[in-house]
């Protein structure tokens, strides 16, 4: 390869794919949004557009109030099926940041407080996918828990604490779920950026945990790109970023990268791009009943009845419900941003309701 093909395959050629370089025969791989369910984008070109519709399947939130890893195994399945029906060779996802705070936006999409009950159901997940051809990218190593200033905030950690509890998870999941790649935080950790955080990036991810996969940016986490390669960052997502290609030439042209850094950086990408061809994709359609029974499945097993009183439950069907509040016909199933799915199916609370029970519905 030359200088120019490998600066460019460690960006992104699109907001969801690498670079292909027909002379070699090396074709992208697309990655999509996660983690409970697929937001494949129409256009890869495009940033902010809308997503095939697919199978949204319960939030992490919920999830880990299963305890049941053979039911996120066979979710990962499922997740796997919709991304080679949509030709997707990355999931971006599962989340497992942990909650720190109960102001976090994005906690629906984490599993736990419980570092150890996080890494083992991401684990899982993470095993179900994979097990059928398609890579994930666990998420946001490290220390990311909140998202007020999430791009600046400096989270200082002394090292018990930074093992014992935000490092925990992502550790058993690398170890036990061995994922293709590992998303960087935007968060700095102890004056680092994640994204050129070698301590994070080599010294705990590659030399302790013994990873083998690669390690992609968070898009636009990354503030310099020479020192995010040094650092152990493999991937700078989204693309194109022309300018980011040539700043790594010059660096390598003037001493400042050494090629061998930048030879190991293509070698660990090209190692999961050829896993990822190995399998083909875009040739099945996703199995839209079969795949909602499932996520209806496990909704229920992460159902905790906390009380009963007067065992009003399970409905008899002689009882008269008053359902009260707008969720009942617009349910809230999911979260917003990058982990929105255009669902293929919604069920409606009021609607089942009504064929158990004679119904007053007041808003």
């Amino acid at each position: 390869m030359t200088l120019q093909e490998k600066a460019a395959l460690c960006t992104g050629a699109t907001p969801w794919s690498t670079i292909a370089i027909e002379r070699l025969g090396l074709k992208p791989i697309i990655v999509s949004d996660g983690p409970h369910g697929l937001r494949r984008s129409q256009d890869i070109e495009s940033l902010i557009t809308e997503s095939f519709p697919a199978t949204c399947f319960p939030v992490a939130a919920a999830l880990s109030a299963s305890w049941d890893t053979d039911l996120l195994y066979e979710m990962g399945q499922a997740l796997a099926e919709e991304s080679i029906a949509l030709a997707v060779d990355i999931l971006l996802g599962p989340g497992l940041n942990i909650k720190r705070s109960p102001l976090c936006g994005r906690n629906f999409e984490y599993f736990s407080e419980d570092p150890v009950l996080a890494g083992e159901m991401a684990a899982a997940l993470v095993k179900g996918v994979q097990s059928k051809g398609v890579g994930t990218s666990i998420k946001h190593f490290a220390v990311n828990n909140q998202e007020t200033r999430r791009f600046t905030v400096d989270a200082i950690v002394d090292e018990r604490t930074l093992h014992e509890i935000y490092l925990r998870g992502f550790e058993i999941v690398v170890k036990k779920g061995q994922p293709w790649t590992v998303m960087c935080a935007y968060n700095s950790v102890n004056g680092h950026f994640c994204a050129e955080n070698k301590f994070l990036l080599t010294n705990i991810l590659r030399d302790q945990w013994g990873y083998e996969g690669f390690v992609m940016s968070d898009w636009g986490a990354v503030h310099d790109r020479v020192a995010a390669l040094q650092a152990g960052l493999e991937l700078e997502m989204p693309g194109p970023s022309p300018h980011r290609t040539q700043a790594v030439i010059e660096a390598v042209e003037s001493g400042e990268l050494d090629e061998a850094a930048l030879n190991q950086a293509v070698e660990r990408l090209l190692k999961i791009i050829f896993r990822a061809q190995a399998t083909p994709k875009g040739h099945e359609s996703i199995d839209i009943d079969g795949h909602h029974a499932l996520a209806r499945r496990i909704a229920s097993e992460c159902i905790v009845l906390l009380k009963n009183d007067q065992h009003i439950l399970p409905l008899t069907g002689s009882e008269t419900l008053a359902v009260i509040g707008e969720g009942a016909t617009n349910p809230v199933y999911q979260g917003g941003g990058s982990s929105h799915i255009n669902a293929t199916k919604v069920d409606s609370a009021l609607e089942f309701l009504k064929t158990r029970a004679e119904v007053q519905y007041v808003v």
